[in-house]
C-alpha cells in the first residue's frame, strides 16, 4: 500500500470515531523514520482508545498491520506505528503540554534556516 492510501485510511478511521483537531505533518524531510506524522485527539481515555484501535484495525483491513502500538493502558497519549505513517492519539491537555506540531514546526523552521544560511 503507497504512504497515500495508508494515510487516507487512517484520516478515515479518525474521522469515523470522531477524532478532533486532526493535523498531519509531512515529516519525511525531516527524519528518516517516518514519512507522515498524523496528530489526533480524543475526548476521554476511552475515547482515545477506541480511535486508536479503530485506526489498527482498518489498516490491519487494508493488508497494513501496526508494526507497535504503545500507551494502550492508560489512554491519555496512544502512539500507533504503522511505519511510513505515525498516528499520536492524544487527549487535549496531553496534546497542549507535548505540543508536537509545535515541535516539528520548529524543527522545518531550523532546517530551512540551516539550509539558507
Amino acid at each position: 500500500m503507497q504512504t497515500d492510501e495508508l494515510k487516507d485510511t487512517v484520516l478515515q478511521a479518525l474521522e469515523d470515531l470522531k477524532a478532533t483537531d486532526i493535523v498531519e505533518l509531512d515529516v519525511r524531510n525531516m527524519t528518516s523514520v517516518t514519512d507522515i506524522m498524523i496528530i489526533a485527539s480524543g475526548t476521554s481515555n476511552r475515547h482515545v482508545k477506541s480511535i486508536a484501535n479503530a485506526v489498527v484495525t482498518a489498516c490491519k483491513k487494508a493488508g497494513v498491520p501496526a508494526l507497535g502500538v504503545e500507551g494502550e493502558r492508560e489512554g491519555e497519549w496512544v502512539l500507533v506505528d504503522l511505519a511510513d505513517v505515525v498516528v499520536h492519539v492524544m487527549q487535549p491537555r496531553i496534546r497542549e503540554f507535548y505540543a508536537l506540531e509545535k515541535l516539528w514546526a520548529l524543527t522545518e523552521e531550523s532546517r530551512g534556516k540551516s539550509e539558507q544560511g
